[in-house]
């Protein structure tokens, strides 16, 4: 269309109202099955006899669709200007008439909820906007890691309140956010040996034959802190919210745990708020912060804190050896230790750190997230300015396919690990000029075993039972549902779309080369397991694929952290973009 971009105007408000706007109507339409074409778009609202009217600037068959000015048009159609909030009540609204997507429908107070989430995603975001005019260039030091870390200044683009973070200040925002491209001191903490627990993967090259404990000390340096005491770390905002918990305050009254303030060189906060990168240490930490961001909150699970040391134990033995010997330009980011505290009733305190390697050749590698995220008034996204990309869009995504996609395939059909593989945890190996070099895929978290594969898994660990095992197992359809989500929705479909908005090439194409090294793939996929490629043959059929649906599981108030694994969204059915070729 020939109107101004929404994206491109100066007022950083009105870019964030409109850029939430976009990413509510993108939630309704996939959560809806409403197809989108050039021109307006009407969207009815039952519940009060009126629509919503869109124009479509730009029309996306993976969903990245643009749009212009959006209004409410009442039942005698007269037209109103919609706010993002607004929107987000009215929508929220339909949804619940409708009935949301489980039995009972949408809980009580949950559109209220998600309206004030809403209203200060838009503040929030507003203010990264205006940061990152003010200065939009990297501060001295800052390697191209964290440059990409720094950069998602609207969030999710297909969530209705993407940069949500309750119980924070701007101040405290502005102190500690990636998106204000923040550092700080870590908090540390003195506790008593017998409130701590905490595991290491013996002969982990980045622990460097130390353990949890050693090397939490080293990191810390020289502490002012208590004799036969073990240093931990916190962050700030963290650190201050556990002074007010009463089983930590006990713990400092008599003693066993002891606040030690901030101290230290500055860390900077990844994409994922809260672990830490610090160019110039042998590890990264992921901290717990007791602030629900987007839909939970980023407190550590003693599940999830022995997760990353179980999975490099199960790489460590081999159990993935096919796919690191056929795919040897992608790699799982191991974290090989964790330390937590905990109360004389023996529950975690929050005050925990699981540590994450840095991988070889970091300077190479981009979170997916950092480089297709829009940069309003500063260009397009840092995927769009790579010379590689601009030279050949469709190259680029079928090297992207097969050295990044194409190897978390590969590892499901030989292992049964899926990965939880979405666009902030998939990191891209880059050379000079922007070619695909090869992949990486990072949490501690994100892993679920298929059942089918369960014994081959124990018996790699040399264990006969699911007893002490954290593996998250859970069965093959529902690994099936979430890796045809995560990895081709979320991730690999996203490069598609980022490309076709910012004009590169007209998406049909961008798809046809990922179909093409999809097929060139199955193959290889086959022979890593019986079945193996199943899903990929899925993926390249399938008329409808599973489709995570953000703004009803944000409806529904699901924590996705602590939720079953067999509930820990809302799923649907909805059209398969691979064939819109």
């Amino acid at each position: 269309m020939n109107t101004p971009d929404p994206l491109e105007a100066t007022d950083p408000r009105q870019i964030s109202e409109h850029a939430h706007l976009e990413a509510l109507l993108r939630c309704w339409l996939v959560e809806t099955n409403t197809q989108v074409t050039p021109g307006r778009l009407e969207l009815p609202l039952t519940a009060i006899g009126a629509r919503l009217r869109a124009e479509v600037r730009y029309c996306s068959p993976t969903g990245w669709h643009r749009f212009g000015s959006v209004s409410l048009v009442s039942p005698d159609d007269r037209e109103f200007p919609l706010e993002a909030t607004s929107a987000v009540v009215l929508i929220a609204t339909e949804a619940a008439v409708r009935g949301g997507a489980r039995a009972g429908g949408v809980p009580t107070g949950e559109i209220s909820d998600l309206a004030a989430r809403t209203a200060d995603s838009v503040h929030r975001v507003a203010g990264f906007v205006a940061a990152r005019r003010a200065e939009p260039n990297p501060p001295p030091g800052t390697d191209n890691f964290l440059d990409a870390e720094q950069a998602l200044l609207l969030g999710h683009l297909c969530h209705p309140a993407p940069k949500s973070r309750d119980g924070i200040s701007d101040a405290d925002a502005a102190a500690w956010a990636p998106e204000a491209r923040a550092s700080f001191a870590l908090h540390w903490f003195a506790a008593d040996p017998e409130l701590v627990r905490h595991d290491a993967v013996a002969g982990a090259p980045s622990l460097r034959g130390m353990n949890t404990a050693e090397l939490l000390a080293e990191l810390a340096g020289p502490l002012d802190a208590p004799a036969g005491k073990v240093v931990v770390p916190s962050h700030p905002w963290q650190a201050a919210d556990l002074l007010k918990r009463p089983a930590v305050e006990e713990l400092v009254r008599t003693g066993r745990l002891r606040p030690l303030g901030p101290h230290g060189p500055s860390w900077w906060p990844t994409s994922s708020w809260r672990t830490v990168y610090r160019p110039d240490a042998p590890v990264m930490l992921k901290l717990s912060v007791g602030l629900r961001i987007t839909n939970s909150r980023r407190e550590a699970t003693l599940t999830e804190l022995r997760r990353g040391p179980e999975v490099n134990r199960l790489l460590d033995a081999g159990y993935a050896a096919a796919t690191e010997a056929s795919y040897p330009e992608f790699r799982i980011v191991r974290d090989p230790a964790w330390l937590a505290v905990h109360t004389e009733a023996g529950e975690l305190t929050g005050l925990d750190v699981a540590v994450r390697e840095v991988p070889p050749g970091i300077g190479e590698l981009r979170c997916l997230v950092g480089l297709i995220a829009p940069r309003p008034g500063l260009g397009p996204s840092t995927l769009a300015t790579l010379p590689a990309v601009s030279k050949d869009p469709a190259g680029w995504v079928a090297a992207y396919a097969a050295r990044v996609l194409v190897p978390m395939l590969h590892l499901y059909a030989a292992t049964g690990i899926g990965l939880e593989g979405h666009q902030q945890n998939t990191l891209v190996r880059l050379a000079p000029d922007g070619g695909v070099l090869g992949g990486a895929f990072r949490d501690n978290q994100g892993y679920y075993l298929a059942t089918s594969h369960l014994p081959h898994a124990l018996a790699a660990l040399g264990r006969c039972d699911t007893e002490q095992s954290m593996l998250a197992v859970v069965d093959d359809a529902t690994v099936d549902e979430r890796l045809s989500y995560y990895l081709l929705r979320n991730q690999a479909l996203a490069v598609v779309g980022a490309l076709g908005v910012a004009g590169l090439a007209d998406e049909r194409l961008l798809l046809a080369a990922m179909v093409g090294a999809l097929r060139d793939a199955l193959p290889a996929l086959a022979d890593a397991g019986p079945g193996g490629d199943r899903l990929a043959r899925r993926w390249l059929t399938a008329p409808t694929l599973p489709c995570k649906a953000n703004l009803l599981t944000r409806l529904h108030g699901i924590d996705e952290v602590i939720a079953p694994l067999d509930a820990q969204s809302v799923y649907l059915d909805a059209p398969n973009p691979l064939l819109a070729r």
